[in-house]
C-alpha cells in the first residue's frame, strides 16, 4: 500500500516560484514511477508531469513544459515538482501520484494519490 503526503502549496503572485514535496510511505519506493497531476475548480484532473524509476526519464504536460521540473530522491522516498513562472491558470489542487508504468502521461495511468495540496497564483 502506498501512502503519498503532498505539501509546499500556497499562495504566490504570478511570475513567482513553488516547490512541492511529496513523501511516500512504501516499501520499494524505487519500484515506482511517480508523478503530479492537477484539478482546478469546475474543471478535468489535467496531467502535469511524470518521472520514471531510476529518476532518468520524465515526462511533462505541454502547458507546464519548461516553467516545471519533476525530480526524485529515491533515498528518501520523495518527489518533487519545481514550479517557476507561475500563471494564474497553473491555481489548482496538485496531487502527487504512483503508477506502475514505466512512465506515466495521462491521469488514468496512476494508481492513487495523495490528499493533495492547494496551490493559488494571483495576477
Amino acid at each position: 500500500q502506498v501512502h503519498l503526503v503532498e505539501s509546499g502549496g500556497g499562495l504566490v503572485q504570478a511570475g513567482g516560484s513553488l516547490r512541492l514535496t511529496c513523501a511516500a510511505s512504501v516499501r520499494s519506493f524505487i519500484t515506482y514511477a511517480m508523478g503530479w497531476f492537477r484539478q482546478a475548480p469546475g474543471k478535468e484532473r489535467e496531467f502535469v508531469a511524470a518521472i520514471a524509476r531510476t529518476g532518468v526519464i520524465t515526462h511533462y504536460s505541454d502547458s507546464v513544459k519548461g516553467r516545471f521540473s519533476i525530480s526524485r530522491d529515491n533515498a528518501k522516498s520523495t518527489v518533487y515538482l519545481q514550479m517557476n513562472s507561475l500563471r494564474p491558470e497553473d491555481t489548482a489542487v496538485y496531487f502527487c501520484a504512483w503508477s506502475s508504468r514505466a512512465i506515466p502521461t495521462v491521469v488514468p495511468d496512476f494508481a492513487s494519490w495523495g490528499q493533495g495540496t492547494q496551490v493559488t497564483v494571483s495576477s
